[in-house]
This record gives structure tokens, sequence and C-alpha cells, in this order.
């Protein structure tokens, strides 16, 4: 997003609100123009997590097929899950990069921090840990072009990727978080393990879609949309998943995984 697009004097903006926090200060003390604004100090503090802050950030890929017929299958159901958490720490992933929707640098970046003079540059952050989100658009089965692209533009280490997939081997709306492993004969991963040098060795949450009914192609069976109530099982583990996600970033991978696998489906929970 373009800082100046609002027509906002940001550095007027810095020394008014140094003038109303800091009244004692003297007026020839302003902020310089690539102050950082922490702005969680201009609003209700919230828990942060004590750990130390990577240098660098995350990157969550949900795998899925771009274009409008494919919205809403089962296939895509990483592409769902990355557009929840999105939504809940109010970043945009609507910016094109690296043959994907990308979503780094947003202006406020969910209300948790905002340099005036780099906010192009800075990452959006879950907590105190700075994340990029990325839906790869080369379609499923070359999804490795586009998040190797990535992985190799801004050096993230792999146990700082998390892959986010469909599963026909889990239980329809079951999660499963992992360390590492294969690509279980899912053609989106598999792109991506050959583009990471066949390095297995980085996270990833998987979503269970189930098997195909009867005698079903499965390649029919992965491309179908969900009806009434696998929609409403499916948004309640979409809920569960972002929460899995913060536990992750912010407190590690093993009590994330603990909360993950021992979670009730929704038809549990109501019992």
């Amino acid at each position: 997003m373009n800082v100046g697009c609002c027509g906002v004097n940001f550095g007027s903006l810095s020394s008014s609100i140094a003038a109303l926090r800091f009244p004692n200060w003297p007026r020839s003390l302003s902020f310089s123009s690539r102050t950082l604004i922490p702005f969680s100090s201009l609003s209700t503090p919230t828990p942060m997590d004590s750990s130390p802050q990577p240098t660098k950030p995350w990157l969550l890929v949900g795998l899925g097929n771009p274009g409008k017929k494919f919205n809403g299958t089962r296939h895509n159901v990483g592409f769902e899950m990355i557009d929840a958490i999105a939504e809940a720490e109010g970043i945009s992933i609507s910016s094109v990069s690296f043959k994907a929707l990308f979503g780094k640098g947003i202006k406020f970046c969910g209300g948790q921090r905002f340099d005036v003079a780099t906010a192009q540059e800075l990452e959006c952050f879950i907590g105190n840990v700075p994340v990029m989100l990325a839906k790869p658009q080369t379609f499923m089965n070359v999804s490795g072009e586009s998040v190797g692209a990535i992985v190799s533009y801004y050096k993230i280490p792999l146990n700082q990727v998390l892959m986010i997939f469909d599963d026909l081997d889990l239980p329809f709306a079951k999660l499963r978080l992992l360390p590492k492993g294969g690509h279980g004969g899912h053609n989106g991963m598999r792109s991506v393990i050959d583009h990471f040098k066949g390095s297995r060795d980085f996270p990833r949450l998987r979503i269970g879609i189930g098997r195909p009914p009867g005698k079903m192609f499965t390649a029919n069976f992965v491309l179908s949309p969900f009806n009434k109530q696998e929609r409403e099982e499916l948004d309640f583990a979409f809920q569960k998943g972002v929460e899995a996600v913060r536990i992750l970033l912010l407190e590690g991978f093993n009590k994330s995984a603990s909360f993950v696998n021992s979670a009730k489906s929704l038809e549990q929970h109501s019992q």
C-alpha cells in the first residue's frame, strides 16, 4: 500500500503524537522520518510472548488452485485457511508477488507495528512475530515454483515455513500439525519438496477432506464443493487452525501440535 495514498503527513502526525503523550519533552526533540512507532503503545497493551523475535519472518503458505471455478472446493482448503488467518489478524493478501497472492508490508499490519519511512518493506505481525502469507497462483501441481522463489529471495529457514494443504487420509475437518514429512501423494507438496532441493524438514498443517464416496474418482472428489454441514464443520476447523498458528508462532511447535492434535471436532464439541 502506498503510505501517502491518504494524504497523511506522517512527520506532523509523529510530532503531534509525541506532544500529546510526552508534553514535557523539549519542542526541539522530534521523531525522525524513520522512527518506528509501536502502535501497541497508542492503544490498550496486549500480552506478548516473551520469547525472542525471529530475525526472519515466518512464511505461511496455503496450497490450492487459482480461479473462481476452484473456489470452495476440497483441494483449496489451504487457500481458505490462509484467508481465515488473514481475516483474523487484519492482514491483506491482495498483492501479487512470486506468482502468488501475497501478504507483506501492509499499512498497520493488524495494528502491531508501522514504520513511516519503510512501510512497504515491513512484514506483517502476529503478536510480536513477523509473518508473510502466500497463496501460490501457479496451479497446485507446480506450487513449488512460487514457494521456492519466496523462500530463496527472503532466505527464510525451512523450519519457519508452514505449509497448509488438504489431506485425503485424514477424517473430514480433522487438523494435524507435523514438524516434517513426505508429500504423501499430494502433488502440490511434491512440487514444494522438489524446489526445496528434496528437503522435507519443514512444518505442515494438514486439513482432512476425507475419502471419496463409493467409486468416485479422487480427481473429481478433490475438486468438488462442500455441502452445508461440511461447511459448518470446516469453518469450525479453520477457527482451530487460526488459534494453532498463533500458538505455533508465539509459544512453539510442541504446544501448537498438542493443541491441534487433541482438538475436538464440531460434533464432539457440541455434545
